[in-house]
């Protein structure tokens, strides 16, 4: 008996040693230097205050309907519930392969009937626990398919916060394209009511011979434009309500549409960008192609380690007996533990070809990782290239329509003074209407320019300023942080 329990002990001994060896080894390299190569003159370059992606928008955005539609589109929008289903797809498969690190438990019962021509027949009943090929994880294998599948479960929550960050920007981009579909049909409405007067009082002027018949119908184009007009924007209106419905998920309740033209989207009255680091650190689409590149050097520590030998576990303890009812008797008790090992000898190259598509896989990681970087940058400076101008446009703008305005009400009177032909009335009337148009379609692409900064710079992922957001550390970011210990 002594000399079971020796033996006992000793591969108990043995096992432990080896689980604590488990991954204590990693065949993972040194992490790519990326190189984005951002030019170093742009609009992105300093900050005079704190980015604006550090509001939350709660307090970046003004009008409360917009904040209410906002809160209904995060609850309702599907492209949003489906990212967030998919980040706990990705948390179940994380949660398996570090289930692979440790030993799966199972119990196992049979019975054999063993019968020959020579022999009489015997019965066999066995019961019992076993750990069925436990891989002894020495060269790291296990574990950088855990990393892998972390990495790609913060990849998946980043992508989903990018996913918010966007939904943002649309539906608040949405829900002023309505509002300013709603101004233009108002403009359209009244400049049909203007041209309608005019093709009355012409007609008018024609019924008595005063006038040719050449006015009436040019007044008479001008009403229809105008019906065009009116009919399209109702058109655009539909289409706009249309969207925003579909980016909220829902149908929105009237009282939180627009009636009237919105003058100011955000509570912000300064619009900074804030340091170069500070787009980096707030756009989760970079963080998300930081941890698929980090992923694609765990996948290479995973396939050097396919080129070393594989160490599984297998044992029982149990139960056997060749009568049931002597089963659980004293001396029926059984173990047994033994290793296997899988040594690879000659696969024609196929493990070191899985390295090879692994480091490939990693330098497409580190391209996409690099072009993400760049395209947060122009996005950036785009929207902030469009602000710089901005002011002078509306500016100008305004003054092009006090122009027009004062022209056509001085064309008008000279008309009905009998002074001018009505040719230059009509050309007074399409040039304010065209500024009228020109100046609304720039009053929504400025508030819209202020909502893609806001968005490009990352800005939208908390409610409130006040919230903190979590970044959760790559493996990449670990294994340096532990080599720097």
């Amino acid at each position: 008996m002594q000399k079971v329990w020796s033996i006992t002990g000793r591969s108990i001994a043995v096992s432990a040693l080896a689980l604590a060896l488990t991954a204590c080894q990693s065949m993972r390299g040194p992490e790519p230097v990326a190189q984005a190569n951002i030019p170093e003159q742009g609009y992105l370059t300093a900050s005079s205050g704190p980015s604006i992606a550090e509001q939350g928008y709660k307090d970046f955005f003004a009008d409360p309907r917009l904040l209410q539609v906002l809160d209904l589109a995060l609850a309702n929008n599907r492209d949003l519930r489906t990212s967030t289903l998919n980040i706990q797809r990705a948390q179940q498969q994380y949660q398996i392969t570090q289930n692979n690190q440790l030993p799966t438990i199972g119990a196992s019962g049979s019975v054999l009937r063993q019968d020959t021509l020579n022999s009489n027949a015997m019965t066999s009943y066995n019961v019992g626990l076993g750990v069925t090929a436990y891989e002894l994880d020495f060269w790291g294998r296990v574990r950088s398919l855990k990393d892998n599948a972390l990495d790609t479960y913060l990849a998946t929550a980043s992508a989903r916060d990018a996913t918010q960050i966007a939904l943002i920007g649309q539906v608040a981009q949405a829900w002023l394209n309505y509002s300013f579909a709603n101004a233009n049909l108002k403009l359209a409405e009244q400049t049909l009511k203007a041209q309608l007067e005019s093709y009355n009082l012409n007609k008018k002027r024609f019924d008595v011979g005063i006038d040719s018949e050449v006015p009436v119908r040019q007044a008479q184009i001008s009403v229809e434009t105008a019906r065009n007009d009116v009919a399209n924007y109702k058109t655009q209106i539909a289409q706009a309500q249309n969207l925003l419905n579909l980016l909220v998920g829902q149908p929105v309740p009237v009282n939180l549409l627009p009636a009237q033209r919105i003058t100011r989207i955000t509570s912000s009255s300064a619009l900074t960008a804030g340091l170069p680091s500070d787009l980096l650190n707030n756009r989760p689409d970079i963080r998300a192609a930081e941890y698929k590149l980090s992923a694609a050097g765990a996948n290479i520590g995973a396939a050097k380690a396919r080129l070393f030998p594989t160490i599984s576990l297998t044992g029982n303890a149990g139960y056997a007996s060749t009568s049931l009812s002597d089963l659980f008797k004293s001396g029926g008790f059984v173990w047994s533990i033994g290793p296997s090992i899988d040594l690879p000898i000659f696969d024609w190259g196929t493990r070191k070809a899985n390295i090879k598509i692994s480091e490939t896989d990693q330098q497409i990681a580190l391209s996409d990782y690099e072009k993400s970087i760049q395209s947060a940058f122009r996005e950036v400076n785009d929207a902030l290239a469009v602000r710089q101008n901005i002011g002078d446009r509306l500016a100008a703008q305004r003054r092009l329509v006090d122009a027009t305005n004062t022209t056509y009400r001085l064309s008008n009177a000279r008309f009905r003074a009998g002074i001018d032909s009505y040719l230059t009335v009509l050309d007074a009337q399409r040039a304010s209407y065209a500024a009228e148009q020109g100046l609304l379609l720039l009053e929504q692409a400025n508030m819209n320019n202020q909502v893609e900064l806001y968005k490009t710079l990352g800005g939208g992922l908390k409610a409130n300023t006040g919230d903190a957001v979590q970044q959760a550390p790559s493996s990449a970011e670990r294994k340096a942080a532990n080599s720097a210990q």
